[in-house]
């Protein structure tokens, strides 16, 4: 997820023009800028097959299907998240180089990235109104976890397994387990 090196104090401004030419990513976390590490060849692959099957059931909507190349703005605690998939719904949500109002996202964890995903980003990513479904995808093991908001705002977790099916309220589209874990080997 992240390396130990972090820039300090970078104002927004000063950190979009800094994204613009760097040759990595990096996420802001109120005035703080960590380096992202590369995906796995796992979570490239879990992705890959997650987008997929996203933008070929959302071909020719409103819905708009992002990779990890955009960033996920928290506008209330002034933090940049780049999430492996996110997708939105909302035509005012028109920043050329992030998003501030997905209703889903996806991150792919490894052991390494667990605790931040889990903890930080899933409290962080609540905060933003239209979200309605946050996906956390294993890539050590066949496991995924989905959080979801119901309509008085609580959120709940339903855990699934190598034998269920991914039911996305958000989006309307139901992805089998196996096929998130296609060609992966856990």
């Amino acid at each position: 997820m992240y390396t130990h090196s972090k820039f300090l104090n970078l104002s927004i401004e000063e950190y979009l023009q800094f994204e613009l030419e760097s040759r990595i990513r990096h996420e802001y976390l109120a005035g703080q800028v960590y380096p992202m590490r590369e995906d796995s060849n796992k979570s490239k692959v879990i992705t890959s097959n997650i987008l997929t099957r996203l933008r070929t059931h959302l071909f020719c909507t409103d819905y708009r299907v992002y990779s990890s190349e955009m960033k996920i703005r928290i506008p209330n605690l002034n933090i940049f998240y780049y999430p492996n998939i996110s997708v939105t719904c909302n035509p005012q949500d028109r920043e050329k180089f992030y998003k501030s109002q997905p209703c889903l996202i996806v991150e792919v964890f490894s052991s390494a990235t667990e605790r931040i995903h889990r903890n930080e980003k899933l409290m962080n990513y609540r905060q933003l109104q239209n979200l309605q479904e946050y996906v956390l995808v294993s890539e050590s093991e066949i496991k995924v976890e989905v959080y979801r908001k119901n309509n008085q705002n609580n959120w709940f977790v339903e855990e699934l397994g190598k034998e269920d099916n991914l039911q996305l309220s958000s989006v309307g589209l139901e992805i089998a387990i196996a096929d998130i874990y296609e060609d992966v080997r856990t």
